[in-house]
């Protein structure tokens, strides 16, 4: 077993205190685990691994030591069950682990899995919200045992009073907070009795939201607009349309679509978001859009990614759809004027349209299918926004109507 010892490190600080540490030492070779506090040499029994009555803070140290011994000596014996050969940097790494471990540390593990994973989406909104946690804390770091329910509140109450954001966006706060805990935890670095969500702590849950999509007379009036073939409003209103018509596909999958994945009149692709696959008849008037686009070199059947050199580059193909889905807001802006339309009218609109036009027309199990989605209850409550039947038939019976 390695050799456990309590000590005070030859070094002196400008008050004149010298780091306490525990010494680890196997097979002659030692290591250290630096501790919280600093005393002076005369404080020091050096014999009896204790702290002498001299200091102000004697007990408490002393248990604190006795506490730390405890930890140490319990991870040692751990490993040493585990595995014959254990080694004392192995040893104090356990216990680094355990103890040691901060949060912007393991939150900026976080973003560069992110980045080499390509989500560069994620990296521009969780980003900012690990900065502002930062600030939140003074600019300090914060080891995961001192995230705290009480804390997370208080910083509930930071976002809401001074940063003056919703509900929502806090729970995306805490989402993250809650995935970094989730990492750390998973990777050994923490210790689960430390984690502030769930049952027994922060509920994260999100308030519902009202999704609003266009009647079937709107879409005709944006697919009747006569705008110039080539134009910017005729591209982001063919773009919207594809959406609609293939059951309100994602933006991002429909700038990935290339030529290839029309086959036999249908359409074949996998979801990005979660690599469900399937395919679709393609309907006439999708037909009638892609014959407005000359085929190009990199057989994408929109031009909007072509600026990109290698498409097997997640992260840059994600920045340029994240920049391309602005510019086709801006334009649809003036599609929805063109065409006197009062409703928002962006990329999402078109998946909230589909949703509403479908209503209970269509058996939610199918549904579930168009829309690719992993759990049947996900589309029940997607769906929920739109069905209104019942509860009008339901208002119309008390009151008259």
């Amino acid at each position: 077993m390695a050799n456990v010892k309590i000590v005070l490190r030859s070094e002196t600080k400008l008050d004149g205190t010298s780091p306490l540490a525990i010494r680890i030492t196997k097979d002659r070779k030692s290591s250290y685990v630096y501790l919280e506090y600093s005393i002076k040499k005369t404080d020091w029994d050096k014999t009896n691994q204790r702290v002498k009555k001299s200091h102000p803070n004697s007990g408490r140290l002393n248990n604190y030591l006795i506490t730390k011994m405890a930890e140490v000596v319990s991870h040692s014996l751990e490993m040493e069950t585990e595995k014959k050969e254990v080694s004392s940097r192995a040893v104090r790494q356990k216990v680094k682990s355990k103890n040691g471990v901060t949060f912007f540390i393991q939150a900026a593990t976080h973003i560069a899995n992110l980045r080499a994973g390509g989500k560069y989406n994620q990296v521009v909104s969780d980003e900012p919200r690990i900065n502002k946690f930062k600030e939140f804390l003074g600019g300090s770091d914060i080891p995961f045992h001192e995230i705290t329910v009480p804390l997370l509140n208080r910083f509930k109450a930071y976002l809401k009073g001074e940063r003056n954001v919703s509900e929502r966006t806090v729970m995306n706060y805490f989402i993250l907070i809650r995935t970094v805990f989730n990492q750390a935890i998973k990777g050994k670095l923490v210790d689960p009795k430390y984690y502030p969500f769930g049952r027994n702590g922060i509920v994260i849950k999100f308030p519902d939201s009202i999704k609003i999509g266009l009647t079937p007379a709107e879409v005709k009036k944006i697919e009747e607009l006569e705008l110039p073939q080539g134009s910017a409003e005729n591209h982001a209103r063919n773009v919207w349309l594809f959406s609609y018509y293939f059951a309100g596909m994602r933006v991002s999958d429909v700038l990935r679509l290339k030529r290839a994945d029309f086959q036999n009149e249908r359409l074949f692709y996998a979801m990005g978001k979660n690599a469900k696959a399937g395919s679709l008849k393609v309907p006439d008037k999708a037909l009638r859009i892609i014959s407005q686009y000359e085929p190009n070199d990199q057989d994408l059947l929109f031009p909007d990614l072509l600026v990109v050199e290698d498409l097997e580059n997640a992260y840059e193909v994600q920045r340029k759809i994240s920049y391309a889905v602005k510019q086709i807001n801006t334009y649809l802006v003036d599609v929805a004027k063109a065409a006197t339309i009062s409703k928002p009218l962006t990329m999402h609109i078109a998946r909230h349209t589909f949703g509403n036009i479908s209503g209970d027309k269509i058996p939610v199990q199918m549904l579930q299918k168009l829309y690719r989605h992993s759990s049947i209850t996900t589309t029940i409550g997607y769906q929920a926004n739109f069905i209104h039947k019942d509860a009008d038939d339901a208002l119309a019976a008390v009151i008259g109507i």
